[in-house]
C-alpha cells in the first residue's frame, strides 16, 4: 500500500536491508510513506527489495555498504545523503551471528559479531550526526535480539554483542538527547529467516530434516515457549521500528522493545 503514512516525506537509511527482517523493516517504512535507501553487502537482494519499495510508489536507491568499515561507511552514508537528499531515520540493522556454538567458538566468531552487530552501529549512527544535528534532530532504531536480554552458552558471541547493542542504544540516546534525536532499539523474537535456518543447522549438526518438515524443531519451540504461540515475521519487526521512527514516538528514548510473542518478559 503506498500513500500518506505516519512517516510521509520521511527518508530512511536502513543497513541489512535486503532480505529477512531487513526486508520487512524497508517494506513497513515505506508503506508508512518513507523513500528509503538500503545498504547492504549482498547488492542482488537489496536491489529485489528496492523494486518492491517502487511498487509502493516510494523512492528507493540502494548502495553497498560494510558496516564494520568506517571508510566504506563514510561512502555509504554520503551517496544515501546524496540520493535522498536528506536522511531523517536511521535503522541499523545489519548483522550477523557466529559460525561456531558453544565453547567452539573462536575468537574470529567474537571480532565478528562485534565487528558488524555493536560497532556497526556506533560508525553509522556516528557518520550520521553532524547531518541530524544540522537538520535539527532524527531517529535512530537499532536492532537488537532477545538473545541480548539473556546469554545462552550455544551462541555465546552473537548474545554478547547483542547485550552490547542494547547497552549501545542507551548511550547514544544518552549523548544525542540534547540534539533531538532519539535512539531505540528493537529486540526481535524467533522469526524464521536465513540467519535462523544457519543456527538450526549449527544447533543440530549432522541431524538431516524429514524433506517438508525443516522447521519441526522451531515450530515446537515456539508452541512451548512463545505464549501468544505463534512465531514472529519481519513485518512484525517493521511495524515496530516505524512507531519508534514515527514523531508518535518523539517522546521515547534508551528504550529497547521486545518483539517477541511474550518468550522474554523484562
Amino acid at each position: 500500500m503506498g500513500g500518506a503514512g505516519r512517516l510521509e516525506q520521511k527518508r530512511a537509511l536502513v543497513t541489512g536491508g535486503g532480505r529477512g527482517i531487513g526486508r520487512g523493516i524497508v517494506l513497513a517504512l515505506a508503506s508508512q510513506g518513507a523513500d528509503i535507501a538500503i545498504a547492504d553487502l549482498d547488492f542482488a537482494s537489496a536491489e529485489a527489495t528496492a523494486a518492491e519499495v517502487q511498487g509502493l510508489e516510494r523512492q528507493a536507491h540502494v548502495l553497498k555498504m560494510d558496516v564494520s568499515d568506517r571508510d566504506s561507511v563514510r561512502a555509504g552514508v554520503e551517496q544515501a545523503l546524496s540520493a535522498l537528499g536528506g536522511v531523517e531515520v536511521l535503522v541499523n540493522n545489519a548483522g550477523v551471528v557466529q559460525d561456531s556454538v558453544g565453547l567452539d567458538a573462536s575468537e574470529t566468531d567474537f571480532d565478528r559479531c562485534y565487528a558488524v552487530n555493536v560497532k556497526g552501529i556506533w560508525n553509522v549512527s556516528i557518520e550520521l550526526v553532524p547531518h541530524f544535528r544540522q537538520r535539527g534532530g532524527g531517529r535512530i532504531v537499532n536492532i537488537a535480539s532477545i538473545a541480548g536480554r539473556r546469554g545462552g552458552a550455544a551462541l555465546a558471541p552473537y548474545c554478547a554483542s547483542k547485550a552490547a547493542a542494547i547497552s549501545l542504544t542507551q548511550s547514544l540516546a544518552d549523548g544525542l538527547g540534547r540534539d533531538n534525536v532519539t535512539v531505540n532499539a528493537v529486540c526481535p523474537g524467533l522469526l524464521w529467516t536465513p540467519m535462523w535456518e544457519k543456527i538450526e543447522g549449527m544447533l543440530r549438526p549432522g541431524e538431516a530434516p524429514e524433506p517438508g518438515n525443516e522447521r519441526a524443531a522451531f515450530d515446537a519451540y515456539i508452541e512451548a515457549h512463545c505464549p501468544l504461540r505463534r512465531e514472529q515475521t519481519p513485518e512484525d519487526i517493521g511495524f515496530a521500528v516505524a512507531f519508534l521512527a514515527s514523531d508518535e514516538a518523539r517522546n521515547i528514548t534508551g528504550q529497547s522493545l521486545n518483539v517477541d510473542g511474550g518468550i522474554q518478559m523484562q
